[in-house]
């Protein structure tokens, strides 16, 4: 990372972010839901790092508090994607055949749905919420999850060392866990960073539809959506949340380069 200064100042960011969302009071002591109707709509400076909103709440507080409730709905759905993704797409690679043509017409169908409106669609379905966003953001990114741990699972099972082993008699689980999942890790985690951040993009979508947390709770979504109509008296309350989610996830995008990285066997 010190020939890297941009992947460092990405890992910086992405640190900074997961801090905020585990231990917000250690970067700030007020509190995000006081309201202070003679300190509203006052710009970012000293007293007020992000500015205040149309309530007087402090933006810096409530953009710090958000980082947790943004982020844990961000890491249920690449945790949702990344185990049933991979389980499909193992499933379909390795035992190949008409499971694998089954298997990949059905997320050929999946991937052909944009993953927000398909997101749209599920927390409709499932209702509003937190939880109920990160599991359907998660649930359509399972098809992407799918195709590369099966693209990487046929790309392995081909290998001279893959076939040795099912010559001297291993077990179809034993190939697969000692041989075939660690030499997908590289791909995978780059894909799962890469996952992160438009997870993270999405729950702020669906949070500024109205779809995720509702008010007061800060969520950078929300936050994004609350100054819609400040834009021309208060347009930091719009701009603070807004740049706070670019930056944490162009960092991530960042990181998922350096996991790009193809791994030789055992």
């Amino acid at each position: 990372m010190l020939r890297q200064p941009i992947l460092a100042a990405s890992v910086v960011v992405v640190v900074l972010a997961v801090a905020a969302a585990l231990a917000p009071a250690a970067f700030t002591g007020t509190d995000p839901l006081r309201v202070r109707p003679a300190a509203k709509l006052h710009p970012p400076g000293g007293a007020h790092l992000f500015g205040t909103d149309q309530l007087g709440r402090d933006l810096f507080a409530r953009v710090v508090h958000g980082a947790g409730l943004s982020l844990s709905c961000a890491a249920i759905a690449v945790l949702v994607g990344l185990v049933a993704g991979s389980l499909v797409g193992l499933a379909a690679g390795f035992v190949g055949g008409m499971v694998d043509a089954a298997v990949m017409r059905l997320v050929d169908v999946v991937l052909s749905v944009p993953s927000l409106l398909l997101a749209t669609m599920l927390v409709t379905a499932f209702g509003f919420g937190p939880v109920q966003t990160a599991l359907a953001v998660g649930t359509s990114s399972i098809a992407s999850f799918a195709r590369l741990m099966r693209a990487e699972a046929m790309r392995v099972r081909d290998q001279a060392y893959v076939e040795a082993a099912f010559v001297a008699g291993a077990r179809p689980l034993s190939v697969l866990r000692r041989h075939i999942l660690p030499h997908t890790r590289g791909p995978v985690l780059a894909l799962t960073a890469l996952e992160f951040g438009g997870a993270i993009l999405a729950v702020a979508a669906l949070g500024f539809l109205g779809f995720g947390a509702q008010p007061p709770t800060p969520e950078w979504g929300a936050l994004v959506a609350d100054g819609r109509g400040y834009l021309d008296t208060g347009w930091w309350m719009t701009a603070a949340p807004g740049l706070v989610v670019v930056v944490t996830v162009l960092a991530l995008n960042r990181i998922s380069q350096a996991f790009d990285t193809p791994a030789g066997p055992r």
